[in-house]
């Protein structure tokens, strides 16, 4: 296996890495997000109007490049940054390339209104959903005032307000002031593909680092959101807390807390007490979400509304035993096998490689944090769990409801 990093002529550092004898060749271009969004939903829109038309194609036209190469391209946003992606045959990379290349430099954002309607219906059909109306609510008190809790219902209250040139200004500025990570995944040799990535993506306004103006999110309250909907039979709660990220000496322990309590479905000790022992629920998990800045932890339960008070009770007495209960090593050692094997569950294909390359480099933690944390998990301690939880797990925390 080769596995090659530098950089391109304008900055862009870069990773290739060779996986003979795989037809499909990989590549994931980010750019990070250093400024807050003027109003709320202003990236939403730049990251869907990228695909809807060029100056060479409108957005039919480029569909149908992209159908008949059978490229397979998206563009996606994430807090920190947007992620170019695409996966192309082996023999079509310098077509997609071009075509990349098409898409940074020259869309024309034309066809604005339309996206525009298009997302609001999109908003609005997944806030349908009460977990996502809960978790809405959530992340609004979680991340209040800072640009992390720009949810969907603040881009609703806010979309009329955007126009054409919001968007087009939010890109080049992105374009122009991001640090940007690049990874190269598949068969092609790297002499032969590198001469077209150096005269496309080469081009592109320089990388630049250490430029970011988002500060970093504060909890130092309690707070408690409660919504009614009269449709519903079932009541959706989220109990969460603002704990360390990515980089952070915690960020181990906190991704075996996360598969201990409730990621990983069946035998997580929620599951077992909540849903099979006292029968509250159907559905009861826990998530552990990371941004740059800040990542929160959060515990999901969906039960009957009279089950409510029980099922923060049930919370309450599984997080205190974290806390006061060392992890015994068999539990410990299972999690440790249980995020091991995911990890290479999701390093399967190229893309998947690719993606996470570009998103560790781009967040300044190196290609190969993935592999380094890894490592960390395999040395981490019963003693070190516990310390973690107590800490993190504090008298300062969100709590969000929707119930009938």
């Amino acid at each position: 296996m080769v596995k090659e990093i530098s950089k391109l002529k304008n900055n862009i550092e870069y990773i290739y890495k060779k996986n003979d004898n795989t037809p499909r060749f990989a590549l994931c271009l980010n750019f990070s997000i250093n400024e807050p969004e003027k109003i709320a939903g202003v990236y939403s829109l730049m990251a869907k109007l990228l695909l809807q038309g060029t100056k060479k194609y409108n957005s039919e036209e480029l569909a149908n490049e992209f159908e008949k190469y059978a490229i397979d391209f998206s563009s996606e946003l994430f807090p920190n940054y947007l992620r170019l992606k695409f996966v192309c045959l082996n023999e079509d990379f310098s077509k997609a390339v071009e075509l990349m290349d098409e898409v940074i430099k020259n869309s024309t954002f034309e066809e604005f209104e339309k996206e525009k309607v298009k997302l609001v219906g999109e908003i609005t059909a997944e806030l349908d959903s009460p977990r996502t109306t809960a978790m809405d609510a959530y992340c609004s008190a979680m991340f209040a005032n800072h640009y992390y809790g720009n949810t969907m219902t603040k881009i609703l209250e806010n979309i009329d307000s955007i126009t054409k040139q919001d968007v087009i200004d939010a890109y080049n500025y992105i374009l122009e002031n991001s640090k940007k990570s690049l990874a190269l995944v598949g068969a092609l040799d790297k002499d032969d593909i590198l001469p077209e990535v150096e005269c496309t993506i080469g081009t592109l306004p320089v990388s630049i680092d250490n430029n970011l103006h988002i500060e970093k999110p504060e909890l130092n309250e309690v707070k408690e959101v409660e919504n009614i909907r009269s449709d519903l039979n079932q009541a959706h709660i989220i109990k969460g807390w603002l704990v360390p990220t990515y980089g952070e000496d915690d960020y181990p322990a906190l991704i075996l807390l996360n598969i201990i309590l409730g990621a990983c479905g069946l035998s997580s000790r929620l599951f077992l007490e909540l849903r099979d022992k006292k029968g509250l629920a159907y559905v009861v998990r826990s998530s552990y979400e990371t941004f740059k800045l800040a990542a929160n932890f959060m515990i999901y339960i969906a039960t009957e509304p009279k089950n409510i008070d029980i099922s923060l009770k049930g919370f309450n007495e599984e997080i205190e035993k974290i806390k006061t209960i060392p992890v015994s090593e068999s539990e410990l050692n299972d999690a440790k096998n249980n995020l091991i094997g995911k990890c290479a569950f999701l390093d399967e294909t190229n893309i998947q490689q690719a993606c996470s390359y570009a998103k560790y480099g781009v967040l300044g933690l190196g290609f190969d944090y993935s592999e380094q944390m890894k490592e960390k998990v395999k040395s981490v301690t019963s003693e070190q769990l516990l310390k973690c939880a107590q800490k993190c797990f504090s008298d300062k925390y969100v709590l969000s409801i929707i119930k009938p």
